[in-house]
């Protein structure tokens, strides 16, 4: 019995194969679940699997597996250019990037495209409210928010969020694949604009953007304090660098536009940097410096 229930999601699809996309792909596959990775273009299929292949030799140095297990995974993942290479998959994971109008026309594909009629269609947007992506469907209670956090193989936690017609039946196979398969801690959010972790951590990063440009102190002084004075195991300027300033800054406009509360402002000084193409570790130069 426990083995159908743990099998009742076996063929996974992942659209798109950024940081998060190649993240839940290497999960997934490493979990000895069959994917299928849509991407735009050819080349963009080679820079997938180029990426995926580094992070399963970076864990197989560390001994966190071995070079069969590897191996194995590799064999497990196929990369396509057409969105009908997962019109037969149990689940279907968006993970493009965060502009609700591309991933509406996604899903609206998406719903066409999908034959499987007990598919779920799930998003791992990180601020937009899943309703106005079920919505271009003709299947909304199917469609789903599962928001992992980078980097998806490693970190517990993900955000399972229902809209106000969700199925129950879909929520509980869903939660069930995620922690019995992939292993993972679920926490369930209602749909509102940044779920839970978002909706208290963008208000947090932003206060630390607001220290700096009002002169409190230096970005490596503001860090150091929360993370020797709370325990914090890395401070908000050195995270945001890390996820990058403009995507913050989008998140940040996002949660605005939904909720219009001042904590949710961008600060001048945040708008300015991405205007500078200084977006944190990815461009070499944010909060602090990262070199080449």
């Amino acid at each position: 019995m426990r083995e159908d229930r743990m099998n009742d999601i076996r063929h996974i699809g992942v659209i798109g194969c950024g940081v998060m996309g190649s993240g839940i792909a290497e999960l997934c596959v490493r979990r000895q679940i069959e994917v299928v990775v849509v991407v735009r273009a050819a080349a963009s299929a080679g820079a997938g699997r180029t990426k995926l292949t580094r992070s399963l030799d970076h864990a197989v140095r560390k001994n966190r597996i071995g070079e069969a297990q590897r191996d194995d995974a590799l064999a497990r993942v196929s990369f396509a250019t057409d969105l009908d290479a997962v019109a037969k998959q149990d689940l279907v994971i968006e993970s493009v990037t965060e502009d609700e109008a591309v991933k509406r026309i996604l899903f609206s594909r998406l719903d066409q495209v999908v034959t499987n009629p007990d598919a779920i269609l799930a998003s791992n947007t990180s601020v937009i409210p899943i309703m106005k992506l079920a919505r271009v469907t003709r299947r909304p209670e199917h469609v789903l928010g599962i928001h992992f956090f980078n980097p998806a193989p490693t970190l517990p936690l993900v955000e399972l969020v229902e809209t106000l017609v969700s199925d129950e039946k879909a929520l509980a196979r869903t939660e069930r694949f995620l922690t019995d398969v992939l292993g993972k801690e679920i926490v369930r959010s209602h749909d509102r604009c940044g779920f839970i972790v978002n909706a208290l951590l963008i208000p947090y990063l932003l206060s630390a953007i607001r220290m700096v440009e009002s002169g409190f102190g230096s970005a490596v002084d503001i860090d150091r304090a929360m993370m020797l004075g709370c325990a914090y195991p890395i401070g908000p300027l050195a995270l945001i660098d890390m996820i990058g300033l403009d995507t913050i800054a989008d998140v940040s406009d996002a949660m605005q536009r939904e909720y219009r509360e001042p904590q949710y402002v961008a600060p001048p000084l945040l708008s300015r940097m991405v205007e500078a193409g200084m977006l944190g570790r990815k461009t070499g130069a944010g909060f602090h410096q990262y070199g080449k």
